[in-house]
């Protein structure tokens, strides 16, 4: 959910999703087999993740990563025109995997094939491993524009696509991530506080009690900010649990600086936009009576960096982005922990000065105590985005479950 896509227990993980409703994170019934609130971790699948970086199902497999998820996140759905459909046809269901690049180790031989196929061979691996299908996110969120004048025709497209008969036993509900409703994104909604509630309450209506439907949401703790735009509140009731973004505060989007860490868990002296941090929006979020049990923290498997940078701690001025191997500004942890190994900490996030470059990112320690914070705050969890930054042994993902216990 990174705004270059979005803006993102071992085996005793999935024994987890066999307990009664009543202690499920917001209380969904038995049949969504959704984990213990306080121990629920998601983690996002892009279908483009395949080409360029080379990231296959199967390396959610061999990094370890799979037996630690409760939920992945599989981006993403388009909403253009208010209705949901696939985004690359030969990525989700039509590429076929050999033996070497296919989870199970066999050949496909369908019926299904792509990433679809793969997810159904490594739910067959890990029973208790749900997938739930994400529509929208930083690049696509412009259609639920449309979908918030008919949410009844949006549910229906939405449920179509995502239980489409190939594939129906693959997903387990629906996420929805609109960035940002009644507030701006990459466009602007003017749909009225009360469409996300209307929206999310019909793909619950259609998907019913049995499937789990969640949502990304905004972390801006401003007064007057995205989280006061819509009525999180009211919609909190139809969804399962809403995965907070946690992350993308601060970056090379604004290319001079001042230099700060893109997710600071808490505020520091000289931090450039005051409750620009995770603390401030959880705080505002069960302010507005969200039980904590529905919020998931968000952790970046990536960061965000400058350079002509001379200022080794947060504040400095930069004379732009710095370079990334696939968008300028951002970088996967898996290659910066080595190309710019951590220099600092501050506000419960990692930055590191290399030359003239500077980089902010979680680390393995970081991420610890994000977790710490969030079983403190007595959060249903948290989530990453994206499994494709995580190291090939997805150590930042076995800090996640560490700390989530």
């Amino acid at each position: 959910m990174a705004v270059f896509g979005k803006r993102r227990l071992m085996a005793g993980a999935a024994a987890l999703v066999g307990l009664v409703a009543a202690s499920l994170v917001g209380a969904a019934p038995a049949s969504t087999a959704a984990p213990a609130a306080g121990s629920t971790m998601v983690g996002y699948f892009t279908n483009w993740g395949i080409y360029d970086r080379g990231y296959q199902v199967k390396n959610l497999e061999t990094s370890g990563t799979a037996a630690k998820l409760n939920v992945i996140n599989y981006a993403f759905g388009s909403t253009a025109n208010g209705q949901c459909s696939l985004t690359d046809a030969y990525a989700d269901y039509q590429k076929v995997f050999d033996a070497g690049s296919s989870v199970d180790g066999k050949a496909d031989t369908g019926p299904l094939y792509g990433n679809f196929g793969q997810l159904r061979k490594l739910k067959k691996m890990h029973p208790g491993l749900k997938v739930v299908f994400s529509v929208g996110g930083w690049t696509l969120s412009s259609g639920f524009t449309q979908a918030a004048q008919n949410p009844t025709a949006f549910a229906n497209s939405c449920y179509s696509m995502v239980k489409d008969s190939r594939w129906a036993d693959v997903f387990d509900g629906i996420d929805i991530d609109w960035e940002y409703p009644n507030a701006c994104g990459l466009s602007c909604d003017s749909s009225g506080a009360a469409a996300f509630k209307k929206v999310v309450s019909a793909v619950r209506s259609k998907f019913g009690s049995g499937a789990l439907v969640t949502a990304a949401i905004t972390a801006d703790g401003t007064s007057g900010g995205k989280i006061d735009a819509a009525d999180y509140a009211g919609a909190a009731a139809s969804v399962n649990w809403y995965n907070v973004m946690t992350y993308d505060y601060f970056g090379a989007f604004n290319p001079t600086g001042p230099t700060a860490p893109h997710s600071p868990l808490t505020s520091y002296s000289g931090i450039p936009t005051a409750n620009f941090f995770a603390d401030a929006a959880i705080q505002k979020l069960k302010g507005k009576g969200i039980a904590s049990s529905k919020l998931l923290l968000g952790i970046g498997f990536y960061g965000r960096g400058w350079t002509g940078v001379t200022q080794a701690t947060p504040g400095g001025k930069a004379t732009g982005a710095a370079p990334g191997k696939y968008e300028a500004g951002i970088q996967d942890y898996k290659l910066l922990k080595t190309s710019c190994p951590s220099t600092g900490t501050i506000a419960g996030t990692a930055y590191a000065k290399c030359g003239s470059q500077w980089w902010s990112y979680d680390t393995v320690s970081t991420v610890k105590g994000k977790m710490s914070y969030a079983k403190s705050q007595g959060l249903g969890g948290a989530f990453f985005w994206s499994a494709d930054g995580d190291t090939s042994n997805g150590e930042l993902a076995s800090a996640m479950r560490g700390g989530l216990g």
